[in-house]
């Protein structure tokens, strides 16, 4: 089963509307400048100019009739681009989006042809004289734009991704070949254990068809280093990395890490057609994650994976 990630919708949600009230009030008083001179190109460029000082993160403001043609040139940073003049713009995916019940709707994000970077526009209803006459576009590059003081977190639950097609659809001609890797696990995997809990590994990728390891240590976190089979075997990696006190801040315990290295093995073994190709652990995460030769991923909190009570072993 793979479940979507709703955290991380409503995370975005939250952050769209905290810019829809942003630029409610400021797209309100530009549509209403700029009314006051709809059929005058000149001073409806100058009122465009003027507005854009007062739309918060704004790159580009500009006015479009009822069908989606420009009838202003674009206000910009830079001054104005009367190359966008006449310009038609129905066919953008903001112009698709706008709602006769709603004043302004703000798009979803989108790769601007400009800049070919993510955008999202505000599209205002202008009125003349009661009468909706056209309408008024913000543009805004995501670079710009602030975000909330609540930052995005990853949810710990288990969460289950379909790997390449192609794959899962020869899963059952394959079988698992013994790596080198799997003739040393009892040296290697002591090692790996050394390395979290001693010397600061805080995120390990195991990669037992391609026997070698990805770690990166909290004394240099924006760095991996590759450990290849020469190396896992050889205890004295462990004198090349500094004793690291393990972190408070973790979310797996100390004590855990032997038993998920353990499950590890149990996984690459249980099976000779649907086996295990890579493990991960992430202690700040408290997340274990699996790759299987049928290319399908998990990720799973590791209480649920050492207790072996959830949907994912029920799977199994």
């Amino acid at each position: 089963m793979t479940r979507k990630n709703t955290a991380l919708k409503e995370h975005i949600l939250r952050q769209r509307d905290m810019l829809y009230n942003m630029l409610l009030d400021p797209m309100h008083r530009a549509a209403r400048r700029c009314a006051r001179v709809w059929e005058e190109k000149p001073q409806l460029d100058l009122a465009l100019v003027k507005s854009l000082r007062q739309v918060p993160y704004c790159s580009y403001l500009y006015a479009m009739d009822l069908n989606g043609i420009q009838v202003s040139a674009n206000a910009s940073q830079d001054g104005l681009i009367e190359s966008d003049f006449r310009r038609n713009r129905s066919r953008r995916p903001y112009m698709q989006e706008t709602d006769p019940d709603k004043e302004m709707i703000l798009s979803g994000a989108y790769i601007s042809l400009r800049a070919n970077r993510p955008s999202l526009t505000a599209v205002q209803k202008v009125h003349v004289q009661g009468v909706h006459t056209g309408y008024l576009g913000a543009d805004f590059d995501l670079r710009d734009l602030p975000i909330t003081k609540e930052l995005y977190t990853e949810p710990g639950r288990w969460r289950q991704i379909k790997g390449d097609p192609a794959i899962r659809a020869q899963v059952f001609e394959q079988s698992r070949i013994q790596s080198s890797l799997d003739d040393q696990l009892d040296l290697v995997l002591p090692v790996l254990e050394e390395l979290v809990t001693e010397h600061g590994a805080f995120q390990v990728e195991i990669h037992f068809s391609s026997s070698r390891a990805t770690l990166w240590f909290m004394r240099d976190p924006y760095r991996y280093q590759l450990a290849d089979i020469d190396e896992l075997t050889d205890p004295d990696i462990c004198l090349a990395y500094p004793h690291h006190p393990y972190p408070g801040e973790a979310q797996i315990p100390q004590q855990s890490i032997r038993p998920i290295l353990q499950t590890f093995r149990h996984l690459r073994f249980a099976d000779d057609t649907i086996y295990l190709r890579a493990g991960s652990i992430n202690l700040f995460n408290g997340m274990v994650g699996l790759n299987f030769s049928c290319d399908g991923s998990h990720y799973i909190p590791h209480e649920q994976f050492l207790a072996r009570d959830s949907e994912f072993w029920n799977g199994i």
